[in-house]
């Protein structure tokens, strides 16, 4: 990158390099509750041009503490609950398919 072009934050520097990001070390971090897990993910490669980064500052702690435990511990959890709302997500997008006329996830007319 060029030394020369002036950014004043993050998103300035994305957007004035339309590039590829590689990220070392990276971490997926699932909640549930006031509890988190971490899984290690290693290294990501993530395409410059679906790069947002959005955040806010804040300068005192969260107000609900969380706490660390094993994936283990959250793992079953989280996936129920992630697959009960594929369920929902799925009888919704059926109904608006039969009742609405509209077309299926990645179906004709799905694309742009």
């Amino acid at each position: 990158m060029d030394s020369l072009i002036p950014f004043t934050t993050s998103g300035a520097l994305v957007e004035s390099v339309d590039t590829n990001l590689v990220m070392e070390n990276t971490l997926e971090r699932i909640y549930h509750g006031d509890a988190f897990a971490d899984i290690r993910r290693g290294v990501y490669l993530i395409r410059g041009e679906n790069v947002v980064l959005l955040g806010e500052v804040v300068n005192r702690e969260d107000e609900v503490p969380l706490r660390p435990v094993p994936i283990e511990e959250i793992g079953y959890t989280h996936q129920q609950e992630a697959d009960k709302r594929k369920q929902v997500e799925q009888a919704k997008a059926q109904i608006l398919y039969d009742e609405k006329g509209f077309s299926k996830e990645g179906g004709e007319g799905d694309g742009y």
